[in-house]
């Protein structure tokens, strides 16, 4: 089977006149033109087996893995055995003959069978197929098995050494991977604080060098490798200023003139750039005078204080004086990028420029990177010479007219009990408790608490019916206002907890008001009863002293005599004692009108009138 595979790549002509063909002699598929899944796996199996016999063979004979196999007399074709093999592999998965994700996977076995050098070579070859490799029936299959390739090569390739290598990489992933691929983009935010910059801790001998400012110097790449460590850490915080300004300060003593700038050509630089910072001691003197240094040191200043400022950060990460302190540093390195040559107003105004674009990625990133790709709007063709006349409805739009034929009746229709019909509180939840059944499998997304509408409708709703779910609304949000009979019983021990302490709180205030009411009624009732006795009291002594006067008065008649007028005793009372006598005879028709009123009399009054 492999035999005929290997007669078959060292045929003439494209793959297009034999791949096909050589397929279905080997494998003698169900269906001529696609492979079933086992009949795909009996194939890969047999290419990634006869790709390690060529590599086997090409490193045996001392040739490039990618020009093995190559006749001396093909000076135009520059392609050996391996690039034929994988040729044609590409275009049966093109054309959805075998499975899209096996060209993908025998390249991954090709890059970890081969050495760096030949590395190159392969990597060469799929920049060239890129266009291919990226149609979204192969990405679609093979994106991850890419991804994890060119991981792989990165991670054997020097940072330091093979630094050119390491940019195709990573502007092949770029172009690859569409704009809005959330693999690519760090949504944590996370630093490779690995990258460590080692320096010496102990000053040399026989080298006259500042050692103090060497240490502070350099102690500023701790910061710079990892930004968020400055975000929560006061100290941390007065430390980096304090030693940010004695960079500073040294910087603005020793500026750099026209002349020296013009000694380092930056574009003559870049061909030996090192990624990498030299941080002997013996350099340090050289190293203040080189401006394509300098301008590193204060770019690191404004990557990180463009971080501190990030639009969207928590404002309770920093503090007002941190702020003013963040402003005047960065107001600061900027005046120093400005004066270092060459064209320092130039190069200030490119980075302030990046700055201001990395904002807009920042905030893409922090709404979660919702794609750029937009699907093409669909023209509408219009008859030539045709106009559509747009509707007229009778009651100004559509939706009105509409509601208007909605019953013969009107008048019927909007007194119609079905009209407006208010659900219970298990039916409107019910959906939000399905949601949150793992059972039920449903995605994030199609939840109905990302609904604003809803909840809002919901949280109303149960304002009005149900405060006791309403109330569980600031512990638990939106998922704890469901009424629990309806949740799983999984589910239901998540909002069965212990109460929190405001409900705690709620209640003890709640027994405390109510003992209050208590002890105040309790309070109340005697004074009720002894204003009730007085009252009664007055009212029995003014009956007693009209009886004494009704009793003399007929005494004096059935004498015979002339009732002889004698001074009261309580007429010769000041007026105060009368108007105190004309309240109590108020209160005693007072109490006598309650007592009717209430269904009792008293019976000393009663004898009082019937006499």
């Amino acid at each position: 089977m492999m035999e005929a595979f290997r007669k078959a790549i060292l045929q003439a002509g494209p793959p297009e006149t034999f791949a096909l063909k050589t397929v279905q002699e080997v494998i003698k598929p169900q269906k001529q033109t696609k492979l079933a899944q086992d009949e795909n796996q009996l194939l890969e199996n047999m290419l990634r087996t006869l790709l390690q016999e060529l590599v086997s063979s090409a490193v045996q004979s001392g040739e490039e893995i990618m020009l093995y196999g190559k006749s001396i007399d093909d000076v135009d074709e520059m392609q050996g055995v391996i690039p034929r093999l994988l040729d044609v592999v590409l275009y049966l998965c093109e054309k959805e003959h075998v499975e899209g994700g096996m060209i993908f996977q025998l390249l991954e076995d090709l890059t970890e069978m081969s050495t760096m050098r030949n590395c190159k070579d392969i990597f060469r070859y799929i920049e060239s197929k890129q266009d291919i490799l990226g149609k979204q029936e192969l990405f679609a299959r093979g994106k991850l098995v890419m991804l994890r390739t060119c991981n792989q090569l990165l991670r054997r390739l020097s940072k330091a050494n093979d630094v050119v290598f390491c940019g195709r990489i990573l502007m092949f992933l770029a172009h690859f991977f569409p704009l809005s691929e959330r693999s690519a983009v760090n949504i944590k935010g996370v630093f490779n604080t690995s990258n460590e910059t080692k320096y010496e801790k102990d000053p040399p001998e026989g080298i006259s060098v500042d050692f103090n400012f060497y240490r502070t110097f350099w102690s500023l790449q701790e910061y710079f490798c990892n930004p968020a460590s400055l975000s929560n850490a006061p100290l941390k915080w007065q430390k980096f200023t304090a030693s940010l300004m004695v960079v500073l300060n040294t910087f603005d003593a020793h500026p750099l003139s026209e002349e020296e700038g013009a000694e380092n050509n930056l574009e003559e630089e870049a061909t030996t750039f090192n990624i990498k910072y030299l941080t002997s001691s013996k350099l340090m003197g050289l190293e203040l005078k080189d401006p394509s240094f300098r301008r590193h040191i204060l770019l690191q200043c404004l990557i990180l204080f463009d971080y501190l400022k990030a639009p969207g950060k928590n404002d309770k990460d920093s503090s007002e004086s941190m702020k003013e302190e963040i402003n005047s540093c960065e107001d600061r390195v900027k005046k120093l990028l400005e004066v270092t040559p060459p064209k320092g107003k130039d190069f200030l105004h490119s980075i302030e420029h990046i700055l201001d674009r990395e904002k807009n990625w920042v905030w893409w990133k922090r709404d979660g990177c919702q794609p750029f790709e937009k699907q093409p709007i669909e023209k509408k063709t219009v008859h030539d010479g045709t106009k559509k006349r747009r509707p007229r409805w009778r009651l100004g739009n559509k939706e009105l007219s509409q509601l208007w034929k909605w019953a013969d009746q009107n008048p019927n229709a909007l007194t119609d009990s079905q009209r407006v019909r208010t659900p219970t509180i298990s039916d409107y939840w019910k959906p939000l408790a399905e949601d949150m059944d793992d059972s039920a499998g449903i995605e994030a997304e199609y939840h109905h608490k990302n609904n604003r509408v809803y909840c809002w409708k919901g949280l109303r709703f149960s304002a009005r019916q149900d405060l006791e779910g309403f109330s569980k609304f600031t512990e638990h949000g939106i998922e704890g206002v469901v009424p629990l009979e309806l949740l799983p019983p999984e589910v239901r021990s998540k909002f069965q907890g212990k109460p929190s302490d405001r409900s705690k709180r709620a209640k003890k205030e709640e027994m405390r008001s109510t003992s209050h009411q208590v002890e105040e009624s309790q309070i109340a009732t005697p004074a009720s009863e002894i204003e009730g006795e007085g009252i009664r009291a007055d009212a029995e002594a003014s009956v007693a002293v009209m009886d004494t006067d009704v009793s003399t008065a007929t005494g004096n008649n059935s004498q015979g005599g002339t009732p002889t007028p004698e001074p009261d005793e309580h007429q010769k009372q000041s007026p105060d004692t009368d108007v105190g006598q004309e309240a109590g005879q108020l209160e005693a028709d007072a109490e006598v009108e309650t007592g009717m009123i209430d269904g009792e009399t008293d019976p000393e009054a009663e004898s009082d009138h019937v006499g």
